[in-house]
């Protein structure tokens, strides 16, 4: 516990900008634009001073906030964070500040409604990351759906209403999902405890120790869908390239910055110690979803004439690669994966921006629509290469560190899948380069864009804190890795095999001889 309720106050503050915004005329457009950066900036600065105050010897919940909230149905508002949650965290808040700064010039029309919902998103995000109630977290999840809904369906592109309807029934039919794994395991141990909660803890020790086999297979399937649906996981993609291609900029920042993430941590935070024994069995299964989702996702990205599309292939692409880290459950495979939710959320937002940079200009994003870019847009040239080439993985950037420590961590299980999925690097950089190619070098059809203007300072100073944090992640990236590997490392000591199953507990599965509250509180942390 800590006497300030600093995570309260990092995930309720954009709410309050919110509603601030709302009392600010329409008409006055720049101050509401100030206050939402001002609200969404003051946030992000005091992310960064968890990154300071963290423990980075300590793999548990930290900064841990508890308020009893439904105590008839043993809800309470309990928040915390540890060294996975940490980096999302903080990557949400610069994210959010970056793209409501981007959105001055973009967004014309309905400013004020405009930053309300991405303030209301900003807080719904965060909550996601720090919930340790199942219910908390649930509700969090499921409003982070609105704001995005509005974002796609009112400033997105032509086919955003189409986009908008398959995004949200495809993520709703995995929330079912979910709300039913939650609600099963809830009700059954209250039949076995008498106890009424929604605690993490609680119910984790409970479902890991006690439900039958069978049972939590059907239950980490339904976590596991509604989780591989936002990740998204081969085959449950084909919501995405509607997404990515026809939400606003700003709206792509977040979406592929940071909401794909959701699907993952989700991973990391229920479904795998929940449902340990499960989650290893199912390596192959989604190792192999996963190494599909990577070569599948080059090759149609290396088709693509849209760049917004190229970049959202590229996207599903890559998280295979987190997918494949995490359920290597080694050390360094699950550590690089959880970096690489940083690195991949830095540099697919830059790529976003880049392209909407050039839209904002021609109101064009073909890659054929562009050339020569690199005479008349030399800044803008020399930052997507730089962006490509952390995509890609070159070293001396981020991403080469999350995806070096994913292969390397997953080639001490299988090496197939590592060779297999090594393909897919190869393949993103003969699409990526490709395109800086054509869009940077070769002639161009239309003489106009050799008169493009170059970037503004503005456009420049939205870039630069990105480019800093790949450098950073990429020359030295232990300040992060020394956060991340305890919570790893925890994750991975709590879901061994045969971790719950104390002498008390053996013998409670043997001749059910102890009475249940007894074999409860027989559990590690009870």
């Amino acid at each position: 516990m800590t006497d300030i309720p600093i995570l309260s106050i990092i995930v309720f503050l954009p709410l309050l900008g919110a509603v601030c915004v709302s009392f600010i005329p329409g008409q006055n457009k720049p101050f509401i634009k100030l206050v939402a950066f001002l609200f969404s900036f003051i946030t992000f600065l005091l992310s960064v001073s968890l990154f300071f105050l963290f423990n980075p010897s300590v793999g548990t919940f930290q900064f841990m906030e508890f308020v009893p909230w439904i105590s008839s149905i043993g809800a309470n508002y309990s928040i915390g964070i540890d060294g996975i949650s940490l980096f999302l965290l903080m990557l949400t808040t610069f994210l959010t500040s970056i793209a409501i700064l981007y959105s001055f010039r973009s967004i014309g029309s309905k400013v004020k409604e405009f930053m309300i919902f991405m303030l209301f998103l900003n807080t719904t995000m965060l909550g996601v990351f720090v919930s340790l109630d199942m219910l908390l977290f649930y509700l969090f999840w499921e409003a982070m759906l609105i704001p995005m809904y509005f974002l796609i369906g009112i400033w997105g592109g032509e086919r955003r209403v189409y986009a908008t309807m398959k995004f949200f029934l495809y993520t709703m039919f995995g929330s079912v999902l979910m709300l039913a794994a939650i609600l099963y395991i809830y009700f059954m141990h209250q039949k076995a405890t008498g106890i009424s909660t929604f605690d993490l803890q609680s119910l984790l020790a409970y479902s890991t120790a006690y439900l039958p086999f069978k049972t939590r297979l059907f239950l980490f399937l339904g976590f596991a869908i509604a989780f591989a649906i936002k990740v998204p996981l081969f085959p449950f993609h084909t919501w995405l390239p509607d997404a990515y291609t026809e939400a606003p900029i700003p709206g792509n920042l977040l979406l592929a910055g940071i909401l794909v993430k959701m699907g993952v941590y989700g991973f990391l935070r229920f479904a795998i110690p929940f449902f340990p024994e499960v989650s290893r069995d199912f390596f192959y299964p989604i190792g192999i979803l996963a190494v599909i989702g990577i070569i599948y996702g080059a090759l149609i990205a290396y088709v693509q004439k849209d760049m917004k599309k190229l970049i959202a292939y590229s996207s599903f692409s890559q998280v295979g690669f987190i997918m494949l880290g995490i359920f290597s459950f080694t050390d360094t495979g699950m550590t690089g994966g959880v970096l690489q939710m940083i690195n991949h959320g830095l540099s697919i937002s830059a790529l976003f921006l880049l392209v909407g940079m050039l839209y904002d200009r021609t109101g064009k994003r073909g890659i054929n629509d562009f050339g020569g870019l690199s005479g008349s847009m030399p800044v803008f040239s020399a930052f997507l290469l730089i962006t490509i080439l952390s995509s890609i993985g070159l070293p001396g950037l981020n991403g080469f560190v999350g995806e070096f420590l994913i292969l390397l961590g997953v080639f001490k299980v299988n090496i197939a899948l590592t060779a297999i999925a090594s393909t897919g690097i190869i393949l993103s950089a003969i699409y990526m380069l490709w395109m800086f190619q054509k869009v940077s070098y070769v002639t161009p059809a239309d003489r106009e864009v050799k008169k493009l203007p170059d970037l503004s300072l503005r456009e420049i100073l939205i870039l630069v804190p990105i480019i800093l944090m790949m450098f950073w992640l990429g020359l030295y990236p232990k300040p992060f890795l020394s956060r991340i590997e305890p919570s790893v490392k925890n994750l991975i000591t709590v879901t061994a095999p045969g971790h719950f199953v104390a002498p008390v507990a053996s013998q409670f599965l043997s001749d059910k001889k102890i009475p249940e509250k007894t074999f409860l509180k027989s559990l590690p942390g009870k």
